[in-house]
C-alpha cells in the first residue's frame, strides 16, 4: 500500500504551522523586557549605569571639597592691647579681604592662655598688636596645615600693603616626615577602605560565616590591618612619630566600623549594599573628614557633617593623638562606637536577611548532612 502525501505547500495543521508554531511569533516588548530582565544583562547593565554615576560623584565630591579651600569664619586668637586700634583693624581688615572670608576674634588676657586655647583645638592662630609697627602672627601647622599655609603666604602680604613688619611662627608644625599633613588622612582612608572591602571580602568568600563568626573575624581582620598601617607607617617609613597603641586601636575601631557598615547595608539591601556604603563612607565621608582639607576651608555643610560620620571621626582622633595628648577629645571615639554599635545591632537584629551564614546540623545527623546557607 503506497503512502499517501499531502501536496506540496499544504499548511498542514495549525500547530505544525511555521517555523515553530506558535512559538515562532514575534515576542512582545513586555516579554522581551521580562527576558532581558530575568538574564545576567540586567543587573550587568545596572551596574554599569552605577559605575559611570559613581565616577562623576567621586570626581565631583572631591574637587567641590577639596578643589579650592576658602576660609569661613576662621577662630583666631587675640592678645593684648595693641598700640592703635586702627592698626589692629587694618590688618584683621586686610586679611580678611586676602582670605576672602572673616575672622572670628577670640580675645584672650594673656598668651598662655591663647597657646592652651591653641592646643584644646579652639583656635587656629594667634595675634598680637602691641607694639607701635608690628604684628605677631603665630599659626599652627598641627591644627590644620592649609589654614596656617594660608596665613603664612597672607599675613605678610597684608603687612606690605598696610606698611606694617609682620612676623610669622608656626607654634605646632607637623612632624618632619609628614611636611603636608597628609599622612594622617592616609592611613584613616587606609583604614576606611580596607575596612569595608575586607567585609565584602568575607561575604564572597567565607560566606558560610554565622553572624558571631562573621564579626569575630571582622574584629581579626580589623585588629591585625590595623597594627599593619601603624608598624609601616611609624616603624617602617618613619612618617609619623605614632603613640602606637593608641593609634593601633583606632585604627582597628575605624576598620571594624567600616567593615560592620558594609555588614549592616548587606543585611539591609542585599547585593547592592555597595551603593549605600560607598556613597557614605567615600563620597561623603571621606571629602568632609577634614584630613586633607582643613575644616574651616570646607563648604560649610561638609564641614559640619564631616566629624560626625566615621572617616571624619577616625582623622579627628588620630590627628589629636598625634599633636595633641594632652587635650584629648571624647566625641570621635563616641562617633566610632556609635556607627560601630547600631552596625552590629541592625545586622544581628536583621541577621536571617543577611545572605550568608550556614544551615545548622540536624540533629544526631552526620557532619556532611549541614547545607550552606544563601
Amino acid at each position: 500500500m503506497s503512502e499517501q502525501h499531502e501536496p506540496h505547500g499544504h499548511p498542514g495543521p495549525p500547530e505544525q504551522r511555521g517555523p515553530h508554531g506558535a512559538h515562532g511569533r514575534p515576542s512582545s516588548a513586555g516579554e522581551k523586557w521580562r527576558a532581558f530582565k530575568d538574564s545576567p544583562f540586567f543587573p550587568a547593565s545596572v551596574l554599569v549605569l552605577i559605575l559611570a554615576a559613581a565616577a562623576g560623584l567621586f570626581a565631583g565630591s572631591y574637587t567641590y571639597a577639596m578643589a579650592n579651600p576658602t576660609p569661613h569664619n576662621v577662630p583666631v586668637g587675640v592678645v593684648g592691647k595693641p598700640h592703635s586700634s586702627q592698626e589692629r583693624e587694618k590688618f584683621v581688615l586686610g586679611m580678611e579681604k586676602a582670605l576672602g572670608s572673616s575672622l572670628e576674634l577670640r580675645h584672650f588676657r594673656t598668651r598662655d592662655q591663647a597657646e592652651q586655647a591653641v592646643e584644646a583645638q579652639q583656635i587656629f592662630a594667634i595675634m598680637r598688636v602691641e607694639q607701635p609697627k608690628g604684628v605677631e602672627l603665630d599659626v599652627s601647622s598641627a591644627s590644620g596645615a592649609s589654614v596656617a599655609q594660608l596665613f603664612q603666604q597672607a599675613g605678610p602680604q597684608v603687612g606690605k600693603k598696610i606698611d606694617v613688619p609682620v612676623q610669622v611662627r608656626d607654634l605646632k608644625p607637623l612632624n618632619k616626615g609628614d611636611p603636608r599633613g597628609l599622612a594622617i588622612f592616609y592611613i584613616s582612608l587606609a583604614a576606611v577602605i580596607i575596612g569595608f572591602v575586607g567585609a565584602i571580602q568575607l561575604s564572597v568568600h567565607a560566606r558560610a560565616l554565622n553572624p558571631p563568626e562573621r564579626i569575630a573575624f571582622t574584629v581579626a581582620y580589623a585588629l591585625l590591618g590595623g597594627f599593619v598601617i601603624a608598624a609601616v607607617v611609624d616603624w617602617g617609613l618613619h612618617t609619623l612619630r605614632l603613640p602606637f597603641v593608641q593609634s593601633w586601636m583606632i585604627l582597628a575601631l575605624t576598620l571594624f566600623t567600616s567593615g560592620m557598615v558594609f555588614t549592616m547595608f548587606n543585611t539591609l539591601f542585599g547585593r547592592w549594599a555597595m551603593i549605600p556604603t560607598w556613597g557614605l563612607m567615600v563620597l561623603l565621608g571621606n571629602p568632609s573628614s577634614g584630613g586633607a582639607v582643613s575644616w574651616p576651608l570646607l563648604p560649610s555643610v561638609l564641614g559640619e557633617i564631616g566629624r560626625w560620620l566615621p572617616p571624619g571621626a577616625s582623622v579627628n582622633a588620630q590627628h589629636t593623638a598625634v599633636y595633641f595628648p594632652d587635650h584629648q577629645l571624647i566625641q570621635p571615639y563616641l562617633v566610632l562606637a556609635a556607627w560601630a554599635l547600631v552596625s552590629c545591632t541592625v545586622f544581628w537584629i536583621w541577621r536571617h536577611r543577611h545572605p550568608g551564614g550556614r544551615a545548622p546540623r540536624a540533629t544526631g545527623g552526620p557532619a556532611h548532612a549541614a547545607a550552606p546557607g544563601g
